[in-house]
């Protein structure tokens, strides 16, 4: 075998401060060095619109207390959101700008200079209502800083309550995939499946054991906050692998995998579930079995996967197994909203006879600075393409 450690994991990473963030992944890759996690991000979509409702709520409610009437009232909103707006996307903007350089500092550091900021953002706020003539004669320069500031402290701790959501998610994630790869049954078919090849066919044998060993090898190993679409692809063919010498023909599996999404980010251990659900519901119900379909493609900046499967006779009874299976969406839903927020899409269900779940992506950092050299460099190459001359017309004489 290629790597006699069936089971082996790599050594403990040394102990780390505790930290109120969002874990992040290691420091491959030009990624944050580790201990070091960012307590706001700002870059997100999700993020900017939540921040900015949040600001017109306060703006509106505070605006109540000097408005007589509802035309006043909303001519008061109007007013001050001229000021708050753009401090407010100020705030973001410069926030997202030093997303790297906030990450280096420890956790109170960046609490401490998101409080800053948010002093700066008030006091810009007000500078835009002094210049626009709106303000009153004094202007309140104290007071719109100390509002800044304590707008942005509320939007530091929402998020900061929204990145301690990951773990909890993430940590029941782990724990259901860790059981579903040591099922009795599954482990159990996988060895006697490895032990008929042993005489006949060796090599499948000694493969058989390698993707089972490298599934309980990415259920043991942490992995981070985030894995690349590649590395989901990989395991889940490993996955389907072992599948494939259990089910035979009756299994039909067909892959159609554009390479531009292979850097696309998804929370690890995401896919696997899902294949396997397909093929628990949806093939190894069916006395004639079933096939799954894997695709992804890259449709401008959104990565779209999509997993389709074969559902088995409708008079095949399976109410013992549809409980499960909602819980296994749900988990994989609600994972993915905590990566990507309102940029990730999960939809799951029956179109057409088949069943198929549907998973978007954004494009983002990395990946979208390689699709655009990628698009530069064939533009490029479309350029310097020598134009071959049109062929002469050639005359014919007539025969003779």
């Amino acid at each position: 075998m290629q790597n006699t450690q069936i089971l082996s994991t790599p050594p403990p990473a040394p102990a780390q401060a505790p930290s109120f963030g969002p874990a992040q992944p290691s420091a491959q890759g030009g990624k944050a060095p580790a201990g070091r996690a960012l307590v706001f991000d700002a870059c997100q979509l999700g993020v900017v619109l939540r921040a900015v409702l949040f600001v017109e709520a306060v703006v509106g409610v505070g605006t109540m207390f000097g408005a007589e009437t509802f035309y006043q009232w909303l001519a008061n909103v109007a007013l001050i959101t001229g000021g708050a707006l753009p401090a407010t996307l100020a705030w973001l903007g410069t926030a997202c700008s030093m997303k790297t350089m906030l990450q280096r500092l420890g956790t109170a550091h960046q609490y401490t200079a998101g409080v800053l900021l948010g002093a700066l953002a008030g006091a810009y706020a007000c500078a835009m209502l002094k210049l626009a003539g709106v303000a009153p004669g004094t202007s309140p320069w104290l007071a719109s800083a100390a509002s800044g500031a304590l707008l942005a402290a509320m939007l530091v701790a929402a998020l900061v309550l929204r990145a301690r959501g990951r773990t909890p998610a993430a940590t029941t994630a782990r724990l259901t995939e860790l059981q579903s790869r040591i099922r009795p049954h599954f482990l159990f078919n996988t060895l006697n499946s490895a032990i008929a090849l042993v005489r006949e066919e060796p090599a499948k044998a000694e493969s058989l054991l390698e993707d089972l060993s490298d599934l309980f090898r990415h259920a043991l190993v942490e992995q981070g906050e985030s894995v690349t679409l590649a590395e989901e692809i990989t395991l889940a063919k490993r996955y389907l692998a072992i599948e494939e010498v259990r089910f035979g023909h009756r299994l039909q599996v067909q892959w159609n995998l554009d390479p531009r999404t292979d850097a696309a980010r998804l929370p690890p251990l995401l896919l696997q579930p899902l294949v396997e659900n397909a093929v628990k519901h949806g093939v190894e119900l069916s006395p004639r079995g079933g096939k799954l379909r894997v695709l992804t493609e890259l449709r401008g900046s959104r990565v779209v996967v999509r997993i389709t499967n074969t559902l088995p006779p409708s008079h095949i009874k399976t109410e013992g197994m549809s409980r499960g299976h909602g819980i296994a969406l749900a988990n994989v839903r609600a994972r993915l909203a905590l990566l990507h927020d309102v940029q990730g899409e999960f939809t799951a269900g029956v179109q057409d006879g088949l069943y198929q779940v549907r998973i978007t992506l954004p494009v983002e950092g990395t990946m979208r600075r390689a699709l655009k050299a990628e698009q530069t460099l064939a533009a490029r190459k479309a350029q310097r393409k020598p134009r071959r001359p049109a062929p002469r017309p050639t005359s014919k004489s007539p025969a003779p």
